[in-house]
């Protein structure tokens, strides 16, 4: 497996996390503020091109009976987007319960970034399911 990068989408802050090389641990990384303006945007593709992942995963937020929401959808677009900049495979991934996990779990990390992690480490988990 190769390094892949996730990111807990939010409109003000979005959490980042990346895998090992062996696809096992997750490490919160930190946060980029308004990923969606012009230095953020610049933010993320630099650290997509320092943390030179083989996918990224973004989160998917949706309710807990597992309807979609205004939130989700704003999600999705940012994905598409990102697919559209890069050569890089983009995944959507559901979020559900990532930032009360990262909150029960603490650290000293940003919470977002955490969440991140959080959403990694089950993406990954489904991962060697398969």
């Amino acid at each position: 497996m190769s390094r892949i990068l996730a990111l807990d989408h939010g409109q003000v802050r979005t959490g980042v996390a990346v895998s090992d090389e062996s696809g096992t641990l997750a490490t919160p990384l930190g946060v980029i503020d308004h990923v969606e303006s012009k230095p953020g945007r610049e933010a993320l593709l630099r650290l997509i091109a320092e943390q030179r992942p083989a996918r990224i995963v973004v989160g998917l937020p949706v309710s807990l009976d597992g309807r979609e929401h205004a939130q989700a959808g704003r999600a999705r677009a940012f994905a598409r987007r990102l697919a559209a900049s890069i050569d890089i495979p983009v995944d959507l991934y559901d979020e559900r319960y990532t930032s009360a996990l990262a909150d029960r779990r603490g650290g000293r990390a940003a919470r977002d970034a955490r969440a991140a992690a959080t959403l990694l480490e089950d993406y990954l988990r489904t991962m060697s399911d398969e």
